[in-house]
């Protein structure tokens, strides 16, 4: 899966605190954190027909992964908003949106990695994208990578940080694999998730989806774990091993850029028929009606 670019975006205009600027001329100091060393945090939103699905709970996870990092200052909720508002409406755009909000701990007076250095901040960046869903529904492949995913007592993941190697190392297995994206492992040998999204399987109509102990707490991980409990399906959270995604019915990913996308193939392994499962569709059904009645009005 490779994305392209949109024409729609050509022109965009991008938020930089609060100050809209034209993609082309757009930038931040090289003093800032995120350029020194990946120091900020991120959230992906997603606008539905004018509203924002899930607004509160991505920005109450922004603000807590910005506090884990203790960062000294830390906008409102209200604060972020107004500015999603103000760059969407600057852009234009009501629907099939991405947005990509990053907050950085700052400018630092001189180069290094000492939080004390940052004596202004934070860097509040919104980035909306024409955007829709980047992911097959028909079906994606993926390999094993050979990167493990971080326990808590490495680096939490429960902090939602722009340090983002350990991703792109696997993605770049991926790439050269031919595959979609890479699945990858904890230091246990659990499946954790892939690169970018969180994975479930479906066994004998059972849902079930790894716990969160080398993967973020994913908005779309938990709406999906609502939707089986508020319809009567059967679903758990527990130690995964990739045995029990190769013999699976049917695997999915979830995420806020891809919603739910079938997995058909993991390391060669055909999953159930190789096409997308019922119980894949039916969720992905109920999940567009939730993104069609929910969110936060922003337009």
């Amino acid at each position: 899966m490779l994305q392209k670019f949109n024409e729609s975006n050509r022109n965009l205009l991008v938020n930089i605190n609060g100050n809209m600027v034209h993609r082309d001329q757009a930038g931040i100091s090289p003093f800032d954190s995120v350029v020194q060393g990946g120091d900020a945090v991120w959230e992906g939103l997603r606008l539905y027909q004018g509203r924002i699905f899930k607004l509160t709970e991505h920005l109450d996870r922004l603000r807590s992964s910005a506090l884990a990092l203790a960062f000294a200052q830390i906008p409102t909720h209200e604060e972020i908003t107004e500015q999603i508002r103000r760059t969407l409406a600057a852009n234009q755009m009501t629907d099939a949106v991405h947005v990509r909000l990053t907050l950085t701990r700052g400018v630092k007076v001189t180069s290094g990695m000492d939080p004390r250095l940052n004596q202004f901040g934070p860097t509040l960046i919104v980035l909306a994208e024409h955007k829709p869903p980047v992911y097959d529904k028909a079906g994606l492949t993926l390999v094993t990578s050979s990167v493990r995913r971080f326990p808590p007592d490495c680096l939490d993941p429960k902090i939602h940080h722009n340090n983002l190697l350990q991703s792109i190392l696997a993605k770049i297995e991926a790439n050269v694999a031919g595959a979609d994206d890479a699945l990858m492992l904890d230091t246990r040998g659990f499946v954790a998730e892939t690169n970018a999204t969180h994975l479930f399987l479906v066994d004998d109509s059972v849902v079930l989806t790894p716990r969160t102990v080398a993967c973020p707490e994913g908005i779309t991980r938990a709406t999906v774990l609502s939707l089986c409990r508020d319809n009567s399906i059967p679903c758990e959270e527990r130690d995964l091993s990739l045995t029990e995604f190769y013999r699976a019915d049917e695997v999915f990913c979830t995420g806020t850029m891809g919603e739910l996308a079938a997995v058909t193939k993991i390391d060669g392994r055909v999953i159930g028929v190789g096409t997308r499962g019922s119980m894949t569709k039916r969720l992905s059904e109920l999940f567009g009606e939730l993104t069609r009645r929910e969110g936060v009005r922003v337009g």
